[in-house]
């Protein structure tokens, strides 16, 4: 099998006690799963764990060995409670210690006298993790085997995941199109399973949404391959003309 009728499957592990209390909303999970669409890399689960070694070295564990790919936002700042990078060095049993060049680079990246003890901590990473450069704010994030840590602030992950490209292998891209129809999910919910039953490699996903006063559904498509996403189109298309439902 090659690589592009092979299946790649990726996890997301959020980490932060400030995403489960609420005061920061996460939008790390779209940006890595719709850049792991366009590597062929399908997202299965993603998992939202509290600043707690034992829980991240225990859910890194699970994960990396049930999926191609692990990814982590969050932890992998200067302060007290960023705690991923240690846990991950005892989830792999390895050191955790100094990286020569993320030193380095930190070092260059801060001017005189600003280069902390606090931000010197941004340089351990597992023994001989390779780095995931960051082109936005200097400090790296790291990657042990399939297990890639980033940092949480949303603009500055997505910065960092071009680097990582030539990283990851994947299958052939996803493809996802949309069709929006004026109508409630009850009307079309019989017609809709028994066409996602008669396309069963393809995703068919139901949305309902309200826009400009109104109510809709957004019928979302999801393949690999073009040909069965025109087809369920088609069939989608035809529904809504049978039942004089509008497409917006």
């Amino acid at each position: 099998m090659n690589n592009k009728e092979k299946k790649f499957t990726a996890a997301i592990t959020i980490i932060g006690n400030e995403i489960l209390s609420g005061r920061t909303q996460d939008t790390n999970v779209q940006t890595i799963s719709t850049w792991l669409n366009t590597l062929g890399v399908k997202l299965i689960e993603v998992r939202v764990i509290p600043d707690i070694e034992s829980k991240i070295i225990e859910t890194i564990n699970e994960l990396r060995n049930k999926f191609d790919y692990v990814f982590t936002t969050g932890g992998i700042g200067p302060t007290h409670d960023d705690i991923t990078g240690e846990s991950i060095a005892k989830a792999f049993n390895l050191k955790y210690e100094i990286h020569t060049e993320a030193f380095n680079l930190l070092k260059n990246y801060y001017k005189p006298g600003e280069f902390t003890e606090g931000r010197q901590k941004m340089a351990k990473t597992p023994l001989n993790a390779k780095l995931i450069l960051n082109p936005t704010s200097g400090a790296p994030g790291f990657f042990v085997e399939n297990v890639f840590c980033l940092p949480g602030v949303p603009s500055i992950l997505k910065s960092m995941l071009g680097g990582l490209k030539n990283e990851i292998i994947g299958g052939q891209p996803v493809i996802s199109e949309s069709i929006n129809l004026r109508t409630v999910e009850s009307e079309i919910a019989k017609e809709l399973t028994i066409i996602q039953n008669n396309n069963s490699s393809i995703e068919i996903g139901s949305y309902p949404f309200f826009k400009a006063g109104k109510l809709g559904v957004s019928i979302v498509l999801r393949s690999e391959d073009q040909k069965k996403i025109d087809k369920s189109k088609s069939e989608i298309i035809s529904l809504a003309s049978t039942k004089k439902i509008q497409i917006i």
